[in-house]
């Protein structure tokens, strides 16, 4: 494929001819292939309070707040919307349900009354079909990255999904059919984005500090969760018929979060107007690790036949599948089982994912901490991180099967199974960054492709197995132990196949004319030719 530039070759050449050339920022910086071997590249120093690649992390947590916020916000609001269901007689026993209690009385269920008449089934197809979108399109948008730019893909894509959910109540009440409609549309155009944000951190993060970077800007997934759960179940549960504000209020956050996006994020660290002279010498003293401004030809056969894109395909694929089942499923469990009405849903919900929120940024800080130390390979840090993700979930939701009606104990087992989670953002969720970085667009779109056929999958899994049994105690034991099984076996394979190496085939041979392109030419030259 040929060569593009990023962005406009006018606007990078003015940002690059300001101050010092790109030739001679080089030759100050070093070699463009990195460090010489035994010593490792120096972070800018203390004096430099704000970073440009601090403004591109910051503004990178809040869109990924946003996206989840309007990804989430119906697996509370449903609650709402369709209300909760009666436990058949065939499972209506004292050893299948749990019963409601008042102070020492106990008392009938109280059964949320909702808008719409759907059923447990219907409801699975909801939930997942916003991934039927999202799976369409994550593979065009990391290969529409890697042309135009993942700023501006992730920017469109965010307020395009916030535009689609300001029209969603107004497609509920047309019909099931609209409204699964726009949740498809709101899917496909948040798929082109998380390649896209990839991009930009495979650009802009050396190795070294993607462990405390890529566990801070992920975790707005996260923060965007526990708004969503404890703001989505108060809007909700405050007026029959408000659910509609749990749309009304994210997507409109997700316009406003544009302005600075697209004002203050650059694509390249040379083309960023603001970038200190330190900070550029310290990015481009790993250009061996991270994206070159060169649009890079897929070397298919040699892809397609590596170990660690199987493996990584793998582990997103087992991953998504167990954490979407704790997504989208937690708060119709805590309603339906344990009882909670929908402000204490929410905020039960939520309780999860903000420990998983602090405890990936902590795990983070320490790996980044144990690397830069020396005692931890940049391979160990990726392997320890993401087997304590997905091994102690997987023992949790074990766990979860013996806990029956003890709402405490349930809610204590919930928060260590999905806290542990945030140890991912420092190993498995690197992993297409690690062995690719200049195509972690295109890898990216697949194994997020491969991940989000289980963002479907799952809810449809589990909608199956709790149909008309939402209040039993054992089609959730079910659920459990499926989620449980996947874990442990998906996370095994990808042990015994990853690498936290830069492959072989990452790095591109000519360019779009045929001759040699050298790694690391002066990006001024390569816009001028």
């Amino acid at each position: 494929m040929p060569s593009a530039a990023p962005s406009p070759a006018s606007s990078s050449l003015e940002s690059l001819e300001e101050g010092a050339p790109t030739r001679d920022r080089k030759r100050r910086a070093g070699s463009t292939h990195g460090p010489a071997r035994g010593s490792l590249p120096q972070r800018p120093g203390r004096r430099e309070r704000w970073a440009a690649r601090y403004t591109i992390a910051l503004l990178g947590f809040l869109g990924l707040a946003v996206e989840y916020s309007l990804r989430v916000n119906l697996s509370i609001a449903i609650v709402a919307m369709a209300g909760t269901s009666e436990v058949s007689v065939a499972t209506n026993s004292s050893l299948d349900i749990c019963p409601r209690y008042e102070g020492d009385a106990q008392i009938e269920r109280k059964l949320i009354e909702g808008e719409f008449d759907w059923d447990e089934q219907t409801q699975g197809i909801m939930l997942g079909s916003f991934f039927y979108g999202y799976t369409a399109t994550n593979f065009l948008g990391g290969r529409a990255a890697e042309y135009l730019g993942g700023r501006l893909v992730f920017g469109l894509g965010t307020i395009l999904s916030s535009v689609i959910a300001l029209l969603t109540p107004m497609c509920a009440r047309m019909s099931q059919e609209f409204f699964i409609v726009s949740r498809i549309l709101t899917g496909a155009a948040q798929g082109v984005t998380v390649p896209a944000l990839f991009i930009l951190m495979a650009t802009w993060f050396p190795p070294e500090e993607k462990a405390k970077f890529g566990a801070f800007i992920k975790g707005g997934m996260q923060f965007g969760t526990v708004v969503t759960m404890v703001l989505g179940g108060w809007l909700s549960g405050s007026d029959q018929g408000n659910w509609p504000m749990t749309f009304y209020v994210f997507g409109g956050l997700g316009l406003v979060w544009g302005i600075p996006w697209f004002l203050l994020v650059h694509d390249r660290p040379e083309q960023h107007p603001r970038i200190s002279h330190a900070e550029l010498q310290y990015i481009q003293a790993n250009m061996h690790a991270v994206k070159k401004a060169e649009v890079v030809s897929v070397p298919w056969r040699a892809m397609l036949t590596s170990a660690p894109v199987w493996a990584c395909v793998i582990i997103a694929s087992g991953s998504s599948f167990g954490f979407q089942t704790l997504l989208s499923e937690m708060p119709t469990y805590l309603a339906n089982i344990q009882h909670f009405d929908m402000n204490s849903s929410g905020l039960m919900s939520a309780l999860p994912y903000l420990c998983m929120w602090i405890f990936g940024l902590s795990w983070g800080v320490c790996m980044d901490r144990l690397a830069a130390a020396g005692l931890l390979s940049v391979t160990a840090v990726r392997r320890l991180s993401t087997g304590f993700a997905h091994y102690v979930p997987a023992v949790a939701l074990v766990v979860m099967c013996f806990v029956d009606c003890n709402s405490t104990l349930a809610m204590v087992v919930l928060c260590l199974a999905v806290g542990a989670c945030g140890s991912a953002y420092s190993g498995n969720a690197l992993a297409e960054q690690d062995i690719a970085p200049n195509l972690t667009g295109t890898l990216m779109g697949i194994t997020n492709t491969m991940g989000a056929v289980m963002g479907f999958i799952a809810p449809s899994v589990t909608g199956a197995i709790t149909q008309g049994r939402q209040g039993s105690l054992g089609a959730w034991r079910t659920v459990f132990l499926v989620s449980a099984a996947n874990y442990v076996v998906t996370t095994t394979l990808y042990m015994l196949t990853m690498s936290a190496q830069v492959q072989p085939w990452n790095h591109s041979q000519k360019s779009g004319d045929g001759r040699e392109d050298p790694e690391g030419a002066p990006a001024l030259e390569k816009l001028k030719s």
